[in-house]
């Protein structure tokens, strides 16, 4: 019994991320100044196609893949994606909650009405959620960064 117990126990801590141990992921992080997500959301397309540092917390991260991450922006009830070729890197759920620091190409979604409903049926489903239709009414553009390297705090 005690050995099933010593068992479990290192089994469950083993599946922790170790506190104060950064995690690196992908590219080494080249940039030495950080951008504000606030700054990419109210002028993305000054920033398309160039390669920018953000930290922020993650508030969110994709649970079918780990391919993609939400990292909040430091003005309210913002937020930006950072989405990463699949298996390349892959963001852990445990980084939910910690900041992260994260380095990328900004990009430019352009979905079409049918696409965009796709899109959203698609994201609905990775979150568990109920999707409905009528949320999506036309085209849609969504900016977002290409991940390419990441350190999670």
């Amino acid at each position: 019994m005690k050995n099933l117990l010593f068992s479990l126990f290192i089994l469950l801590f083993s599946c922790i991320p170790v506190l104060g141990k950064d995690l690196v992921l992908g590219q080494e992080l080249q940039l030495k100044q950080t951008t504000k997500v606030s700054e990419i959301n109210a002028q993305p397309e000054n920033y398309l196609g160039k390669r920018v540092q953000i930290e922020g917390l993650i508030i969110n991260v994709c649970a079918a893949r780990g391919c993609w991450m939400d990292i909040a922006s430091d003005a309210p009830f913002q937020k930006i994606q950072i989405k990463v070729v699949d298996g390349e890197i892959v963001f852990p759920m445990e980084a939910k909650g910690r900041n992260a620091k994260v380095e990328g190409i900004v990009e430019k979604l352009e979905l079409s009405h049918e696409q965009a409903l796709e899109w959203a049926k698609h994201k609905a489903m990775e979150q568990g959620e109920e999707f409905d239709p009528a949320t999506i009414t036309g085209p849609t553009k969504i900016y977002r960064i290409r991940g390419l390297g990441a350190v999670i705090m």
